[in-house]
């Protein structure tokens, strides 16, 4: 067989159910955490630099997890040991973060818990790439952004749900209710047995097979000398250390710290690479981010707009909605728990439509192609957040998650479509993991420049957040016309999920 074989629906299916379970734990912690964090005490401009801990983790764990498990062959495989570790880790941590005794223990466990869930995550990126031949990779992102849209609108409904049945939504000062204590126990168990279905309903191909059927083009070296890297080096490192001094010397919003940090590690992370002979996950995976095929440093631009405004509306979604929609922002009043439930509802009302997109997405793909399907969705996200400043009716809201729910399943697929046979196999997971850089480094900017935007130009009004987020989609879409679309059988997403 010199082609890598096709899979049948159930095959893809089981490949891609686990997604299921670490989208539960990406719901409960994206819909939850800003109100554990305002329940134990933090206020609003604490809110964006206890979230960096997220971004964070994840652009230091995925590439060192994709690095790795591009290097392992096991009996038990090549990314399932990595599913497994990840999901045991998620799952304890989902068990501790709600009963966390102070604000400080809360974010550390947030630490713990999206580390956890990018250990699995990154490596379920890769399987598709690995298990699929280049005509089903979208068909695959496609089934992924399906079990996102569904673990989403389940875990994002917990807590309301709870509350309906009777479980007490509210608690004393400083204490998390009980239906979310409740909804993340039972979140992690459902991430545990997804992640385990998965592993034991999938096989994964040799790296001798993957390698005998890879269809990528060669990776030319753009940067043959490691060496000379000291210039651009420098530069970073000036640039981020001039930034700490400005900060400083004006007296800026601390957070910005985070963003002038950011830089001058990278200035000083390529420096240290030009000292450095031979080989090893540091210098591979410096020298794979320096020469990425072109297709995916366009992409990067796309993403950077598109999580900016993701990562705005979770991060000021409850604030937002409390404050302007239900009037309160006292975490112990009824108004507020029912506005933070609601937001819940909102959340996986998104995510619902998200599930149903992935149905529609591959009948626009067909008749527009990726990049103009793409930047349709993306406006349609960024025209529902920015629909959020002049509705008042919380019910009507519900019209501005559709917008969202397309955007959200077309931010989950269609740039790994157009990505997918841009990547060699043998560095499938580290290109993947380096993909994941410009999901985050977009969270970190908006984690150091939200609040300080909304600080000195928006009053601290949490609603302007979500203007700037829905802004910053649709540059996003626009963007993407920039990328220049695969061939017709890597656009073309299979009819299975049609």
């Amino acid at each position: 067989m010199n082609q890598k074989p096709q899979l049948t629906f159930w095959q893809i299916w089981n490949m891609c159910f686990g997604f299921l379970g670490i989208q539960f734990g990406f719901a409960l912690q994206n819909a939850n955490v800003s109100r554990i964090f305002q329940t134990l005490g933090a206020s609003m401009d604490d809110i964006p630099v206890l979230w960096i801990a997220a971004p964070l983790t994840g652009l230091i764990v995925q590439p060192i997890v994709g690095y790795l498990s591009d290097r392992t062959w096991t009996g038990f495989g090549r990314r399932r040991p990595y599913f497994l570790i990840g999901a045991v880790l998620a799952t304890l941590a989902l068990f501790a973060m709600p009963n966390s005794p102070s604000l400080w223990i809360a974010a550390g466990m947030l630490w713990v818990l999206d580390a956890s869930l990018n250990i699995s995550m990154e490596p379920f990126r890769a399987l598709v790439g690995d298990q699929l031949p280049v005509r089903q990779r979208p068909t695959g992102y496609a089934m992924q952004s399906f079990f996102i849209g569904v673990g989403s609108v389940v875990a994002s409904l917990l807590p309301f749900l709870l509350a309906h049945w009777g479980v007490a939504n509210t608690a004393g000062p400083g204490e998390v209710p009980d239906t979310v204590r409740y909804a993340f126990y039972f979140g992690g168990v459902v991430l545990l047995v997804a992640v385990l279905w998965t592993i034991l309903r999938t096989r994964e191909y040799t790296p001798q097979q993957l390698q005998a059927w890879d269809q990528a083009p060669p990776l030319v070296p753009r940067h043959s000398d490691p060496g000379a890297a000291w210039r651009p080096a420098l530069a970073w490192l000036a640039v981020g250390v001039a930034a700490i001094v400005l900060i400083a010397g004006f007296d800026l919003d601390k957070q910005l710290y985070i963003l002038a940090g950011l830089i001058a590690f990278y200035g000083a992370a390529l420096l240290v690479r030009t000292r450095i002979k031979g080989g090893g996950a540091f210098t591979s995976i410096l020298d794979d981010l320096r020469d990425m095929p072109t297709a995916m440093r366009r992409l990067a631009v796309v993403q950077f707009f598109s999580w900016f405004g993701l990562f705005a509306m979770w991060l000021f979604a409850t604030a937002a909605v409390t404050s302007v929609h239900f009037g309160s922002s006292d975490t112990t009043s009824v108004l507020y728990n029912e506005g933070a439930n609601w937001v819940g509802v909102l959340f996986a009302a998104y995510n619902g439509f998200a599930a149903l997109a992935a149905v529609v997405i591959p009948w626009m793909v067909r008749h527009w192609g990726l990049r103009v399907s793409h930047l349709l969705n993306c406006s349609l996200g960024g025209l529902g957040l920015l629909s959020m400043l002049v509705i008042r009716d919380p019910i009507w809201l519900l019209a501005s998650m559709l917008g969202v729910g397309f955007a959200w399943a077309s931010i989950l697929s269609l740039p790994y479509a157009l990505l997918s046979d841009s990547v060699p196999a043998a560095k499938m997971g580290v290109f993947m993991g380096i993909f994941n850089f410009f999901i985050v480094i977009p969270q970190l900017v908006a984690a150091s420049l939200l609040g300080f935007l909304l600080k000195t130009f928006f009053g601290n009004e949490p609603i302007q957040a979500l203007m700037i987020g829905g802004v910053s989609l649709i540059v996003a879409g626009l963007c993407v016309l920039r990328v220049r679309e695969p061939g017709v059988d890597a656009a073309r997403v299979g009819g299975e999920m049609a």
